[in-house]
């Protein structure tokens, strides 16, 4: 099976991008035709009381997905689902990602599922064969979502990041470990010092710098690093720590990330460096005179300029 790494590398050079869409949809800010679409696919359901509810919204959260995919997709070479926006809707909401997973990948992209995952080894086993693998039963394999990556959180330690590398790699996928994140918070503890020297982020760095020649001895690693592109001072000292790990890099347009800042990150090459944005994207024909065309065209429109200036970078 061939290593995350490499069929990372590879879809980056063919789609000419390193622009992963973030879907993080918010029932009550869908776009328009979608809401519509979406809630009349599900109003057989109205009468089943707080499930047909949920129905109704996961069809239309559904519906928002596969048209941002639509739209802006052909200018990205992956799209990120937050776990939490659709786990909120219940059943229906994770067959709503399920479905959303299918079709980003029909289109050719990559799928990164971000749940920021981290347990003792038996609940992170669990936790990777829901999202890239499969569970055994006595009456046979169940699927998982099918993702191609997830992210990971390193703070019960390394054990608990080699249970979900060793399911990642069975499935031919990656993990993304937060290592210094984009919110405001990453300061009260990733940035702390150390008695031994250095900070926790940087301590966590090395970690995934092992795990990855470990895992890919050679190539770009199928263990990544999410690396907040609201600190840029950071990414230099963070590419010398991780030379091989690809780095996810949120934070860029509404948390006020530059893709300019960023260009250590793309050091050994395009695909060790993936842009992500959401509401910069999604929401683009809300601000400005981004709206011209409606939702759709914005969209594109803003991930067609990400990806030029991504690019340029390389």
């Amino acid at each position: 099976m061939t290593p995350f790494g490499e069929r990372l590398a590879a879809l980056v050079a063919e789609r000419e991008s390193q622009v992963v869409l973030g879907l993080d949809p918010d029932p009550q800010r869908l776009w328009p035709q979608t809401a519509v679409t979406g809630a009349g696919a599900g109003a057989a359901d109205a009468r089943a009381g707080p499930t047909g509810v949920a129905m109704r919204a996961a069809a239309a959260v559904h519906a928002h997905c596969r048209a941002v995919i639509d739209a802006a997709g052909p200018a990205c070479v992956a799209v990120k689902p937050q776990l939490a926006c659709f786990e909120r809707l219940g059943a229906p909401g994770w067959a709503a990602l399920v479905a959303t997973v299918r079709h980003a990948q029909a289109a050719g992209l990559l799928v990164l599922a971000d749940g920021k995952r981290g347990d003792i080894d038996v609940s992170a086993r669990a936790y990777a064969q829901a999202l890239v693998g499969s569970t055994p039963t006595p009456f046979g394999a169940v699927d998982g979502v099918g993702a191609d990556c997830f992210t990971a959180s390193p703070y019960m330690g390394v054990d608990t990041l080699q249970a979900l590398l060793a399911v990642a790699d069975e499935a031919g996928a990656g993990i993304f470990v937060l290592v210094r994140t984009s919110n405001a918070g990453a300061r009260d503890v990733e940035d702390l010092p150390l008695a031994s020297g250095g900070s926790v982020w940087e301590h966590v760095a090395r970690i995934v710098d092992r795990l990855g020649a470990a895992d890919s001895p050679a190539g770009l690693a199928s263990v990544g690093a999410v690396v907040g592109a609201t600190a840029p001072e950071h990414v230099a000292r963070m590419r010398d720590l991780m030379p091989r790990a690809p780095f996810l890099l949120p934070g860029v347009g509404a948390q006020g990330g530059r893709v300019e800042d960023l260009a250590a990150a793309f050091a050994p090459g395009r695909a060790a460096g993936l842009v992500t944005a959401s509401r910069s994207i999604v929401d683009a024909h809300r601000g400005g005179t981004g709206g011209a065309g409606g939702p759709a065209a914005a969209a594109r429109a803003e991930a067609e300029r990400l990806r030029a200036r991504a690019w340029s970078l390389g």
